[in-house]
């Protein structure tokens, strides 16, 4: 029923006048926060960004609108993370198809022998990638690369604003390296509702636990959550973490569990997992978020 809603939609739109008002500029669509960040950083004010996902969204559960499905109809050029990350637009995505759109999954260009394997997805492997700042710039190069061969006109621009881009990756790179160093290194266990942070423990030397896996699609059971009490009090972990699109009643539930048998677990904030924070904010940018992240766990696993 949901795919024979999507072809009628699809038909019913291509079959109608597209009466937006043409700027001249390239239609970009992208999912995620953290791609749309990307692309705003890269393409500045030379193309017109509509980004499907806002701040606290679940890539894992969204599902496309019929606004959604009209701005990918228009788009030139649509930007995804991809490694089923966007499950439940993968539908609509294969419907757009057209030789003169350009379809990208960033995530498509990466060398997979140091992705993270993942039994649920069908991929394969562990789709939140961004939390790796060498991928994400992997991402920029990508999109750079994109825009300049759709619009070659503005090439060097795209050239000179991933330069720069580039330049401020790097420089967070090494400022959250200082930051964990002052971390010891027997104190780096992260447990957050889902297993978000994989690469993120992999770049940095924290073991990573998630209390629903890698996707938010699965609930986790009594039993995930009596495991993972009996875990944080024999590593005696003194925080855990929400997540800002992850319900937060989950880690209650762990807290509350861990509490139970005597012991002592503080919820150690809310990290940013799946989405950037509102607009606006520093925790709004990729940059910003991930700062944020770092520091809310480094001060609170000392």
């Amino acid at each position: 029923m949901r795919n024979l809603f999507y072809i009628l939609l699809v038909v019913m739109l291509i079959g109608c006048k597209d009466t937006k008002e043409d700027n001249g500029k390239l239609k970009v669509v992208t999912t995620t926060t953290m791609i749309t960040d990307l692309v705003q950083n890269i393409a500045g004010d030379l193309v017109e960004v509509n980004g499907l996902m806002g701040a606290g969204v679940d890539p894992h559960l969204y599902k496309a609108s019929e606004g959604d499905v009209t701005k990918l109809y228009n788009a030139d050029v649509i930007f995804y993370n991809g490694l089923h990350l966007e499950g439940k637009l993968v539908d609509v995505f294969e419907k757009m198809e057209s030789p003169d759109k350009s379809q990208i999954a960033l995530a498509d260009g990466l060398d997979k022998s140091g992705l993270i394997g993942s039994d649920y997805f069908a991929s394969n492997f562990d789709p939140h990638v961004w939390f790796d700042i060498e991928y994400f710039k992997s991402f920029a190069e990508k999109v750079k690369e994109v825009l300049s061969e759709k619009d070659s006109k503005n090439a060097d621009k795209y050239q000179e604003n991933y330069a720069l881009y580039l330049q401020e990756l790097d420089d967070l790179k090494q400022e959250i390296q200082q930051i964990i160093e002052t971390l010891p290194k027997e104190k780096r266990i992260l447990v957050t509702a889902h297993d978000a942070f994989n690469y993120f423990g992999k770049a940095y030397d924290f073991e990573v636990v998630g209390l629903q896996g890698l996707s938010t699609a699965t609930e986790a059971g009594v039993q995930d959550v009596q495991k993972l009490s009996e875990f944080i009090i024999e590593k005696n972990v003194n925080a855990i973490f929400i997540e800002s699109s992850v319900p937060r009643r989950t880690i209650e539930a762990l807290q509350a569990a861990v509490n139970s048998k005597g012991n002592d677990v503080q919820i150690g904030g809310s990290l940013y997992s799946d989405a950037l924070g509102s607009p606006g904010t520093e925790e709004g940018t990729y940059i910003g978020m991930f700062k944020y992240n770092v520091n809310t766990i480094v001060n609170a696993l000392k």
